[in-house]
This record gives structure tokens, sequence and C-alpha cells, in this order.
């Protein structure tokens, strides 16, 4: 009688395991492990906000901050991103939207999302591939790249890894040789485009910065060492490459473009705030191509630039590292368009995190939209790989956004689509 009992416990027992493998075999699902480490540190990234976390966990403080932090009290570059939130979706339903196009134009140009890599300095803090990375991800999208005179990277060097739309963007500077120069070699390197930036007669005052005692380019010295060795991704990815210089003005000061403190020193005695819309016409002397002016906030001054007949303005105020208390460049859009009309393009650079942002700054006239910081987190975050996902999430973001409003193609998207909250 005991071996019937036992036999029935174990029999009861085999089919109640037999059920409970079957049953977690059927809500568990087990992937393949990925070998490539950026990819897999990708997995658990859901928006440009985890991937400004993974860049804060993986680089040294001082280099995040460059990259992270605005002018004084950075009230505008927390206000550009958060502008955004105050405009709602007026949706409408029962539409097609099987097929939805987010193609737009960049200077006339298709372009497959109306999106534009802001130039950015000192990319290779970030990480060892810098500049070179992001415009090869920029090509592979089909957006254009801009590189800054500021580049850790030369114009030549950007333009042997990327054939894709290239611009270049420039200061007004005191030395104009230089700047000719650079001019003559960007376009012999075949950049379609310069990019005036208006917005720095004097340089903003960037606290982080001063707190961390920050140089460019980075120095190892006894901090960075110790911040360094906390962050040994980082630290052994700087180490294994060539030293970081400001490759587009090797030679201004005599130097290779390493001299952290020697550059330094000549860049900030070239900003010029004398600077004024006859220095504009100094460019549009020695560049055939288009025109762009980086830094407009004021329809008047939108009104001016169309009037001397300019390519396009880009709404900017520098991501809030100049002028803190600048107005957010997304509120600006609508009277610059107005001040406009159709007689340039108009370009929103600012606060843009998700692909909703891209067509909440073209509903409210914008041609396209630039960013800057996302793509930084993700070089910092996963490399080249990164700023892959960042750009593929946009053109998801802004797709899902239009199918969800109702909203087939770009020349859809206007003021009736929003709402000021």
């Amino acid at each position: 009688m005991a071996d019937i009992v036992e036999f029935a416990f174990m029999a009861g027992m085999t089919k109640w395991v037999t059920q409970a493998y079957e049953t977690a075999r059927s809500v568990m699902q087990f992937g393949e492990f990925e070998h490539d480490a950026d990819k897999r540190h990708l997995i658990r990234a859901a928006d440009v906000s985890d991937l400004r976390r993974m860049a804060k966990r993986r680089m040294p403080g001082g280099c995040f901050d460059y990259i992270d932090g605005a002018a004084e009290d950075e009230v505008s570059a927390e206000r550009s991103v958060s502008a955004y939130h105050r405009w709602q979706f007026r949706p409408r339903v029962l539409r097609d939207v099987t097929e939805v196009d987010i193609s737009g134009k960049v200077l006339g140009e298709t372009v497959p999302i109306p999106l534009v890599i802001a130039p950015t300095g000192f990319d290779r803090i970030a990480h060892s591939q810098g500049e070179l990375a992001v415009a090869r991800a920029a090509e592979r999208a089909g957006i254009p790249y801009s590189l800054s005179t500021m580049g850790t990277r030369s114009v030549e060097e950007v333009a042997d890894v990327c054939s894709g739309r290239k611009f270049f963007q420039v200061y007004v500077w005191r030395d104009r040789e230089l700047m000719a120069d650079l001019l003559k070699r960007s376009a012999a390197c075949g950049y379609e485009a310069i990019m005036i930036t208006v917005d720095t007669a004097v340089l903003g005052r960037r606290e982080r910065d001063v707190r961390h005692g920050f140089s460019l380019p980075p120095k190892l010295g006894p901090d960075t060492i110790i911040d360094g060795l906390l962050h040994p991704r980082w630290l052994l990815d700087f180490l294994s490459n060539e030293p970081i210089k400001f490759s587009n003005c090797e030679g201004a000061t005599g130097g290779d473009g390493g001299d952290a403190v020697a550059l330094a020193d000549y860049i900030n005695s070239q900003f010029d705030p004398s600077l004024s819309w006859d220095d504009i016409e100094w460019f549009r002397d020695r560049w055939d191509g288009p025109v762009m002016l980086k830094g407009v906030l004021s329809p008047d001054d939108a009104k001016i630039a169309a009037d001397i007949e300019l390519d396009a303005v880009i709404v900017s105020n520098h991501g809030g590292r100049q002028l803190d208390g600048a107005p957010a460049p997304v509120e600006c859009v609508p009277a610059i368009r107005e001040a406009v009309g159709d007689r340039c393009e108009v370009i929103c650079d600012g606060g843009i995190r998700r692909g909703s942002d891209i067509v909440k700054a073209l509903a409210l006239g914008a041609d396209s939209a630039m960013i800057g910081r996302a793509y930084l987190y993700a070089l910092g975050a996963a490399g080249e790989t990164g700023v892959d996902w960042v750009l593929n999430y946009f053109v998801e973001g802004m797709t899902r956004t239009m199918r969800l409003n109702g909203v087939r193609s770009v020349a859809d998207l206007t003021p009736d689509l929003l709402e000021r909250i």
C-alpha cells in the first residue's frame, strides 16, 4: 500500500513539475547573448535621458560636465528642453496612416528625416572616434553632418570617412587669414555650406568647467588620473589613442593644436565683440555655397538675414552655454517664421530629446531641427553604435508621433496641430 501511495505521489509531482515547466516555458524567453559591449549596454536604453545617465557613468566628471553643462545657473539650457512640454497635440483620428512620410528638406534637398547634426566642439572627450563616429552615423542616416571649427578632427579627416552631406561651422574671428584658409579647405573637401555662429561676441561663463578647472584639450593631471581610474573604460579609450587636439587650428599659434593653454588663450583672444553684419559679408565674399546664420533668436535679426538673402537662420541659444536667460529656441520659431516668410529656411536648434519634439518644432514653423547634446550623450554612452541608436530613435519617434496625430506627411504639420498649455 505504501508503494502505491508513493508511486501516486511521485506521479503527481512529475505531472506538476512538467506542467510548471511548460507554463514557465510559455512565458519566458531567453535571448542570445550580445557579444558587442556597446550594443549590450544599449539594450536597456529607452530614451535620451537613459543615454545621458550611461554617459555620466562612463565618463570622468569634468568631461561629462563639459558636455552636459551650460552657462551660469543653466536656466536657458533647462528651458530649451522643457519648452516643448508647453505645447500639447490636438490629434485627429480615423485617418489612414498606413503610409507616413517623415522626409523633409534641408537647404532645398530632400532628407529622410528633417534633422541636422549640430556642430559641437571636442567630441573626442566623449569617445576617441569623436567627430568621425558621428559623421559616419549621419551618413548612414542620410542627414547632414556639421563640423565645428573647434572640432578634434579636421575637415580633411571627416571628409575621408564621410561622403554624405557636410556643413562647416565657422566663428567670426579676428584671424581672418585662418578663417579664409579654413573656408578654402572646406570647399576643397566637398563641404556644402558654412554655418556662421554669431552668438559668441564673448564666451559665456560655464561654471561647471570653472569648478573642475577643466582645460581643453584635457590634460592628465592628478585629478584627471584619479577620476579616470574610476572610469576605466573611458581611460583605456583615452590612453590607447592619439592625443586630443584642436585639429582645425593646427599652426594657429605656431604649434600642432595640442597645447591647451596657449591655444585656449589664442581662441579667447579671437572672439571679437565688434562683430557686425559687415563681417557676414566678408564670409559671403569668400564662400560660393549656401550660408547659414547660427544663433538667431530675434525676428528682427532673422528678417535682416532674409533681406540679405542668406540661405537659412538657425534658431539657437548655443545650448544655453552663452547667455543664461536667453529664450528657448522653439519658443522663437513662430515669430521668426513670420518674419522671414519663405525667403530662407528656419532650423530649430536646442532641447530636442524626442521625435515628438521635432514634430512640434516643424508644426510651429521650422523646416528642420538640429541635435547636439542628444548625440553627444549617445557617443559617450556607446560610441558610434550609440549615435546610430539615437538617430534611429528619432526616426521611430517622429514616425509614431505623426501616426498618432493622424498626420501623413511633414507638409501637413501646421500650427493647428498644437495647443499652448
